[in-house]
């Protein structure tokens, strides 16, 4: 008698589905926490980003841009509230608008040059990309709460075609501007840096 005719459909069950491989694999993921392989990352609270956005402000009175500009990289927010990492975006951003267009590139280069420039020039990629995100989101057209009648017998929903926040789309110019001599100064990895790091602004 062969094998196959001593297995019965009673034996041939889907039992061996159920069987969790992974969890017999000692490399697997569920057999060791995953959390750590992330260092943990200091938190950081308002109050700290408040306090630091005073210095940078303190440094761009000053005149100096770069180190203002440098304050924001060097201590970016990781780990905090939404309104901690918002509070030290708008700080960025109004950095990155204080600075004149002819001033970019060779700032970028200095700081690129020197030790942990590389890395620098990555957290700004991600503030970049933040700013944009936040610019792109507020700028649309806006619904209010309660629709108006108008006299024309039209309901006004929105803001009017063609009319946008002129101060949301400066914001946007000065971003993608920055954003243009980054990649100028640091390639296109930074962008992909960017993309895969898992520490988030």
């Amino acid at each position: 008698m062969s094998i196959i005719q001593q297995h019965t459909s009673a034996s041939l069950g889907d039992a061996w589905r159920t069987i969790n491989i992974d969890a017999l694999d000692p490399e697997s993921s569920q057999n060791f926490d995953t959390t750590t392989l992330h260092p943990p990352l200091p938190e950081i609270s308002e109050a700290e980003v408040r306090q630091l956005n005073g210095q940078v402000r303190q440094l761009l009175r000053g005149g100096d841009a770069e180190g203002a500009l440098r304050g924001c990289l060097e201590t970016p927010v990781y780990n905090g509230s939404e309104g901690t990492k918002e509070v030290h975006l708008q700080t960025v951003v109004e950095v990155l608008q204080s600075i004149k267009a002819s001033d970019m590139t060779p700032m970028l280069q200095r700081i690129y040059g020197s030790e942990g420039g590389g890395e620098l020039l990555d957290v700004l990629m991600k503030y970049l990309y933040k700013g944009m995100s936040a610019s792109a989101l507020t700028g649309g057209p806006r619904t209010p709460g309660r629709m108006t009648p108008q006299q024309t017998g039209f309901t006004q929903v929105g803001s009017r075609p063609g009319v946008s926040n002129e101060s949301t789309s400066a914001a946007m110019s000065v971003l993608l501007s920055w954003h243009e001599k980054v990649v100028d100064v640091a390639g296109q990895g930074s962008i992909v840096r960017c993309m895969t790091d898992w520490r988030k602004v």
